[in-house]
Parts: C-alpha cells; structure tokens; sequence
C-alpha cells in the first residue's frame, strides 16, 4: 500500500495492548511535501514548539505544531540519526555519513562540525547539562560490538570513549530523571542497560534495566513517572517499562507498519508521545495516558 489519504485513519494491532490504535496519527506526511520529509529516524521538541527531524540526505527540518507546514533549516548533506536540544542554546545532530555530531547555534542558525574523527557511526546524543557533557552512542556494525558510548565537552567538543561496553548495536539512549544514570537500547540484544554515572562523571556500573523485549529497541524516552517508553524499529510498535525496571508491555503497536512504520527515536511533549519512522515519511503523534517533559527543558532544569 502507498502512502495517501489512507495513512491517517489509525491502524491495526497484533494483540492487547494499553493504548487503542486510534490514539495515533500521522502529525506530517511528507511522501509529497516541498521539503521532502525522508525517511527519519532523529526526533526532538524543540524550544520553539516546533517537531525537529533529520532526513536521510542530511536536513535538519522543523514541523509545526499542528502539522501544518514543514521548513527546511539546514543541511549537513549526509544522513541524520538522533537529534538532542541543548536547551535554547543548540541542537546537536549525528550524521552517520560525516561520522560526526553537528552543532546548529538555534540564535543565528550556523552549523559547524562538533566533533573530531574517532567514533564510527554516531547514532544517538544525551545532553547532559549539570556536567557539562555529550553523551553519544557509537552504534558501530551489527556484528562488531565495541567501545560503544563517548562522551564530549558541551563547549568545547573535546572528547573520547566513555564506556568501552561491549554492548550489542548500541543506539538510542536517555539521562535518567535523577540524572544519575545514562540508559541505552542494545537493540540486538532486545535490552535495555542502564549505566551509573559516578560522582566524578566517569561510567560506572552497566546492569540490565529490561530485557528479552517483544521487540528490536531504537528510541528511548522518560515519562514524568520514571516509565521509560522505547521505540521499536521492529515490529512497529512502543513499549513501556515500569520505573524501577522489570518487563515490558506492549503500549502501542501498528501490525501494518503504516501509522508507526518501524519507528526510532521518540520524544515527549506533554501528553504528545512524537515518534520518527525510518520506514515511511512521516512522523506521528500519540495521544498518550501521561505527561513528558521536553528534553529541552530537562536540559535547563525547568519543570514540565
């Protein structure tokens, strides 16, 4: 089935899940639009209000709250994963292409390279403001696993590995809310790790948050709760893991891969749950039963 008028009326599941199919909509369809909205995988609200996406040929673009338009900001010119506020100050994206995290200053809209030659396929960035730091995965091959996060100074990009794993195709990640651990989706490994961040900002232990999860995970989000919400590229679907860790349950899911087509990265604002879909070329919003707080705002230490 193609992409048309069809995509925005709900979807199927494959079982029982929290949310009813019809809490999810396609926010932006982008099959057609001029930008072309392709295929992404990086998502982030940011502190305009805006739905900030990265496209497989580099863009960085923005869609309105409503869904109503799409703009184009800039181009790296290579192909986008994840994508993290740094408050009001900048957004930094990793480019699997360039192997490299971007920095675009939000004030004049000027993109420079941030990082230095070393990671091999930066694929998700954690803002980590108390200390001053960057955190990204370094997703690296499928059947090659290896020193798997780094971690960067906010300000001057210098930077090195910050957690040698192994961990099984390292990919999206989250700060935990008391900002004391870094968790990370080993998407390959279906688990959820969660990584203790030491008083000194150093990596400390790695202990299993969740696991043999009903799904391949590639995006991760906190709720207000401490429920942490993943994306799964495969089958299409977003699970919800209670705080303090333990099982997972099936939230939402798309037996077609239409309205959630093999999603990513995910991002809360409020009661909107947006998730970025690799497979198709469009972002959807869910309705969710919680509330997040904009990574932005976590990034400034404001409340919800």
């Amino acid at each position: 089935m193609m992409a048309g008028a069809g995509i925005h009326h709900g979807f199927s599941t494959g079982g029982n899940t929290i949310l009813p199919a019809e809490r999810a909509t396609v926010l932006f369809d982008g099959i057609f639009s001029s930008p072309r909205l392709q295929h992404p995988e990086g998502v982030a609200v940011g502190p305009d209000g805006w739905v900030w996406v990265g496209s497989e040929n580099g863009q960085i673009l923005r869609i309105a709250p409503d869904g109503s338009a799409l703009e184009e900001v800039v181009s790296t010119g290579g192909f986008l994963l994840g994508l993290a506020f740094d408050g009001d100050r900048a957004l930094f994206a990793c480019d699997s292409r360039h192997r490299a995290v971007f920095r675009l200053n939000l004030a004049d809209r000027s993109l420079r390279r941030f990082t230095a030659p070393g990671i091999e396929v930066p694929n998700y960035a954690v803002v980590d403001r108390a200390r001053g730091r960057l955190y990204v995965s370094d997703t690296r091959a499928p059947s090659d696993p290896g020193p798997s996060i780094w971690s960067y100074d906010l300000e001057t990009g210098a930077g090195d590995v910050w957690h040698g794993g192994p961990f099984d195709h390292a990919n999206g990640m989250a700060l935990a809310p008391e900002g004391d651990a870094l968790f990370l989706c080993e998407t390959f490994a279906r688990r959820i790790t969660r990584i203790a961040i030491a008083a000194d900002g150093s990596s400390g232990r790695a202990t299993t948050w969740s696991d043999d999860l009903p799904g391949l995970p590639d995006g991760l989000a906190f709720d207000d709760s401490g429920a942490l919400f993943a994306g799964c590229y495969e089958p299409s679907r977003v699970l919800r893991i209670p705080a303090g860790g333990g099982p997972s349950e099936i939230y939402i899911e798309d037996a077609t891969a239409h309205v959630l087509a093999h999603p990513t990265n995910i991002a809360f604002d409020g009661a909107a749950l947006f998730t970025a879909n690799l497979g198709r070329w469009h972002v959807t919003k869910i309705d969710t039963d919680t509330f997040g707080t904009p990574l932005w705002r976590q990034a400034r230490g404001e409340p919800g």
